[in-house]
């Protein structure tokens, strides 16, 4: 309650009651709502600075940053298991794969080597996490550039696989002469007698003693480049090139069932056993090259003889007997 003032009257000689202006009533009340005013910016101020209140754009955008920091974690675990697979991957490729195809691993610096020359980030940089996005940013391009030398490694061990798969293919692996179409494995590699001069003569190839018409069949896959009976001592003979160095011929044959030209797989039948040239009975003569060297036919049989035939072909071949041709 407000103090009521008074003033002594000395013409009435009394006391009277001082009543206000209206202006400085009206001064009062502006003067009380200005500082009122003023106290509750300042107020708001304050609570906007303390981060006491929040508007709901903050609240917003609070909630999206909230939202990009789950992600980014989401994000970096992710990263996380993709690196330890390829890292996997990697591994396998160098010890395994690579081994195998006898190619040469890639080296560690090779598939974890960085960007150099310009600052690919520097777009990046500014910004309150720049630290973070940057560092996640190089581990996506290392991760990528990662992938892509894995990529090509792996394009290179399907090709030598594939090439690997027609090497295979094409070593003279398998007898010419089925066990079971033998009279008798007559003469091996080595030094032997010569049936018609009687002396010792290196013998450069291996003898099957089989009736005449027995068929003779490709040890691998290749291409006939001979099959006629122009080669002094041989009678009709067929010569098929392999490939990567290798060479095989199939002399004294009765005839042919392949011509010059021809592409034939390891088991095709391709001549039948006969008893023309220099030959002292129906027999085939066979032999294996190798970059142009002639090499004992015994080491590729594995692709057609059990281990005891094999050691019983082994007894005989290495026998120092009479030789057919």
């Amino acid at each position: 309650m407000s103090k009521v003032k008074y003033y002594y009257d000395p013409d009435t000689l009394s006391y009277r009651k001082i009543e206000p202006k209206k202006s400085k009533r009206y001064r009062n009340v502006l003067f009380f709502l200005l500082g009122a005013s003023l106290f509750g910016f300042l107020g708001l101020l304050f609570l906007l600075n303390t981060n006491l209140v929040n508007t709901p754009k903050e609240l917003s955008l609070q909630r999206e940053v909230s939202n990009y920091e789950l992600q980014y974690e989401i994000l970096d675990k992710k990263m996380e298991q993709i690196e330890n697979v390829l890292a996997n991957i990697q591994d396998r490729d160098n010890n395994i794969y690579r081994l195998y195809f006898e190619a040469n691993p890639i080296p560690e610096e090779q598939r974890k080597a960085g960007f150099g020359g310009v600052n690919r980030y520097k777009s990046l940089e500014g910004f309150n996490n720049s630290e973070i996005i940057i560092d996640a940013t190089k581990r996506l391009d290392i991760i990528q550039k990662q992938m892509v030398i894995q990529s090509k490694s792996l394009d290179e061990i399907a090709i030598l696989a594939e090439e690997k798969e027609k090497f295979l293919e094409a070593i003279p692996a398998i007898q010419p002469v089925r066990n079971e179409d033998l009279t008798r494995m007559a003469s091996g590699f080595g030094w032997r007698t010569d049936p018609f001069l009687k002396t010792r003569k290196m013998h450069r190839g291996m003898d099957f003693t089989a009736p005449r018409g027995t068929p003779v069949y490709a040890s691998g896959n290749g291409k006939v480049t001979r099959a006629d009976n122009n080669s002094s001592g041989f009678g009709k003979h067929i010569r098929i090139d392999h490939g990567y160095g290798y060479l095989t011929v199939y002399a004294h044959l009765s005839k042919y069932n392949v011509s010059k030209g021809q592409k034939v797989k390891r088991g095709d039948l391709i001549g039948f056993v006969g008893n023309t040239g220099r030959s002292e009975a129906p027999h085939l003569h066979y032999e294996v090259w190798k970059d142009k060297e002639r090499i004992n036919p015994i080491n590729f049989y594995y692709g057609s003889l059990s281990p005891q035939e094999f050691e019983n072909m082994l007894k005989f071949a290495t026998q120092e007997n009479q030789s057919l041709d």
